[in-house]
């Protein structure tokens, strides 16, 4: 992570105000690929868990860490955790952005590109 990166410190309501959107554009993005016939990508939410299961089997968790104000996501790929900083969610040892390190996840697993968010 670069030394020059600052995380944005949150209160617990703006955390979970921050988290909670961005579980819900993915469940947006992943409804408008169902839509559009683009893949089916099953998302099954639990309070600040979001996991999307893929026609292969595979999945991708992405789990709200309240305590620690860190999204997770697990995927084949590996494990990633992401603090907020300067209004984007950025990787806690690269400083890779959430949205593309997702977007990288999921065309993998769904063996076509997927972009979730602004990436």
């Amino acid at each position: 992570m670069p030394a020059d990166t600052m995380f944005t410190p949150l209160t617990d309501a703006q955390f979970r105000e921050k988290a909670g959107a961005v579980l819900a554009e993915i469940e947006v993005t992943v409804d408008r690929w169902l839509q559009r016939d683009v893949i089916d990508i099953d998302a099954s939410r639990t309070g600040g868990l979001l996991e999307l299961s893929f026609p292969n089997g595979s999945k991708i968790v992405i789990n709200t860490q309240p305590p620690l104000h860190e999204l997770w996501l697990a995927a084949r790929g590996g494990g990633f955790h992401f603090k907020h900083a300067d209004g984007k969610w950025l990787d806690t040892r690269n400083g890779a952005d959430f949205y593309a390190v997702l977007s990288t996840c999921a065309s993998e697993q769904g063996s076509r590109e997927l972009t979730f968010g602004s990436v």
